[in-house]
């Protein structure tokens, strides 16, 4: 490659990130779709060659994603909504207790009250405030009406999301093949061989990771409805979303569980029980799940995907912080491919070595 090919490859480089940078608002249903339609190609392709015209293949697939996000809705909302009512229910219990237990032994350990509020004083304050709620509900309208271009938008990208999805699984062959073409006749073999180990990393990796999620927020429901804590599925649910960041889950999950059995069973027993949920999980995603879903293809170091998950939020918000890993994944398979790259050149070994 010369050095005007190069500078151009970078310069064409910088211009699409500084265009995802800018367009990042409106990107949001392309990107979702372009990975929904990643995830489904592969069963798309499986029904092709079962003689499956590939617009049905197609249409059969996101029937049966329809009834995979149905079907867990109708199971695990209702439990979702029982477990919030009951937390709702529960928030004068917790305060009292938080005044009768924790309040005497912070005093006693630590000389500080910080639980020192009662109903009658929130009511009293309550009261005086209430003038001001017509204020607060103009604040509110106005914040609302200001804020109706974004939820438009937000509509609007809902209802792109599986149109785009649609065409792309439709064509994604097509469009594999054209950008096959694209690629200079001398590149094409390295370009190839990046592209295969970047989709193996790639599926490996969301397809495997995702199943830890989910396999994880089970273990984590199931060990703590064991236990008999009322927020088991909700503190499951939310500690397998969040082992998309190594040892997250397990510590928000730990975190949330004993303040939640401590309310409560008020003991040291159940507390144990919950630290036993959460050794068990997190040794079955350290020695089976990760090894048998993942793999150790990815190589990334739990430093690097930290890093990752906050440079991708910073840059791009929620989304950024779920794509943070994928591109990860893919930077890595370049970063190897430039190490072995570097490792083979003239200019590691100089100039009068031979390897």
């Amino acid at each position: 490659m010369t050095t005007v090919q190069k500078s151009s490859a970078l310069i064409m480089g910088v211009i699409a990130l500084v265009a995802i940078y800018y367009l990042q608002s409106i990107l949001t249903p392309f990107l979702i779709g372009i990975i929904l339609a990643y995830l489904g190609d592969p069963a798309v392709d499986r029904l092709e060659e079962h003689k499956v015209n590939r617009t049905v293949g197609v249409l059969i697939v996101f029937f049966l994603f329809l009834v995979i996000m149905i079907g867990a809705a109708l199971v695990v909302v209702p439990m979702l909504l029982r477990e919030v009512s009951s937390l709702i229910r529960d928030i004068p219990v917790f305060i009292d207790w938080l005044q009768e237990k924790a309040s005497p032994w912070l005093i006693a350990t630590f000389n500080i009250d910080p639980f020192d509020v009662s109903v009658d004083h929130l009511k009293q304050r309550m009261l005086a405030n209430w003038q001001e709620a017509g204020g607060l509900a103009g604040r509110v309208l106005q914040e609302v009406t200001a804020s109706g271009a974004a939820l438009v938008t937000a509509l609007v990208s809902i209802a792109l999301t599986p149109v785009v999805a649609f065409y792309l699984m439709r064509d994604w062959d097509d469009v594999v093949e054209k950008l096959h073409e694209m690629i200079p006749r001398y590149m094409e073999e390295t370009a190839v061989e990046l592209v295969k180990e970047c989709d193996d990393v790639l599926s490996q990796f969301l397809r495997g990771q995702l199943l830890i999620m989910f396999l994880l927020g089970c273990i984590y429901a199931l060990g703590l409805s064991i236990v008999g804590l009322d927020l088991a599925i909700l503190i499951g649910l939310m500690a397998g979303l969040a082992s998309i960041v190594p040892y997250l889950g397990f510590v928000v999950g730990i975190v949330a569980a004993a303040l939640a059995a401590l309310f409560q069973f008020q003991d040291a027993l159940h507390l144990i029980y919950v630290l036993i949920v959460f050794m068990i999980g997190q040794g079955l995603e350290g020695m089976v799940l990760t090894p048998l879903l993942v793999g150790d293809r990815i190589g990334l170091h739990p430093v690097a995907v930290i890093f990752a998950v906050l440079a991708g939020g910073q840059l791009f918000g929620f989304f950024g912080i779920l794509l943070a890993l994928p591109v990860a994944a893919v930077v890595m398979v370049f970063l190897r491919h430039l190490r072995s790259s570097y490792l083979e050149s003239h200019y590691y070994h100089g100039p009068d070595n031979t390897k």
